[in-house]
């Protein structure tokens, strides 16, 4: 994948620039005792070593341009958490936005890789598109659910919450960009996963030929 037609080397090395990016976020935290930065910036740095793992452990290889905006996403929220949240109202909605599309890709790329490797299911392009909205926002309404639960608990502790609750008025607008960034990879996204779909698909006919050996 080309993303913004650049070359697949150039795509490492900017992967590779916001992965020190993310350390740097990291040792800010730990510099100034922000628990909240340091867990986000831990997770998300690990969330940009998950391409590695899936190709290593699982044969799942996924190409530079689909890493890069796995890591492009997680290295926003992470400054975010350094105050850009608070600062810029719309960064919240760009995350936001950018998060949703990758669980937009991932719920696609795995339901389609299902329909062309088994002539049992059959997806139409109308329910593919349902299918995208509904998955993301399901996820959508999980992670509001957790922010806020830990969002509470840290309350009630007397700690600084790991992640940012608002309000309801937040969550319903957060919601909403969600249901954005859905649509964006149900209508122009498919190209795009494409190679994600065709290494799915791989995986599982290889799955298919070793439970029949």
């Amino acid at each position: 994948m080309a993303l913004l037609r650049l070359s697949a080397r150039t795509q490492q090395r900017a992967t590779r620039g916001m992965q020190v990016a993310i350390v740097g976020f990291l040792l800010v935290g730990v510099w100034t005792r922000n628990v909240a930065v340091v867990i986000n910036a831990v997770l998300s740095l690990a969330v940009t070593f998950l391409p590695a793992v899936l190709e290593r452990d699982w044969g799942l290889r996924l190409d530079t341009g689909l890493t890069l905006w796995l890591t492009t996403a997680v290295l926003l929220h992470t400054a975010g958490m350094l105050g850009l949240y608070g600062s810029i109202p719309w960064w919240d909605h760009l995350t936001h936005t950018l998060s949703a599309t990758i669980v937009a890709g991932v719920g696609y790329a795995t339901a389609r890789a299902f329909d062309e490797h088994s002539d049992a299911v059959y997806f139409p392009p109308r329910f593919m598109f349902v299918y995208v909205l509904l998955f993301t926002l399901a996820f959508g309404v999980f992670w509001e659910v957790l922010e806020f639960g830990v969002h509470g608990l840290s309350d009630s502790l007397g700690v600084d919450a790991v992640l940012i609750q608002y309000s309801l008025e937040d969550t319903v607008v957060d919601l909403i960009f969600d249901t954005v960034g859905a649509v964006l990879v149900a209508l122009f996204g498919t190209t795009t996963l494409r190679s994600a779909v065709e290494t799915l698909t791989t995986r599982l006919a290889g799955q298919t030929s070793d439970e029949v050996r």
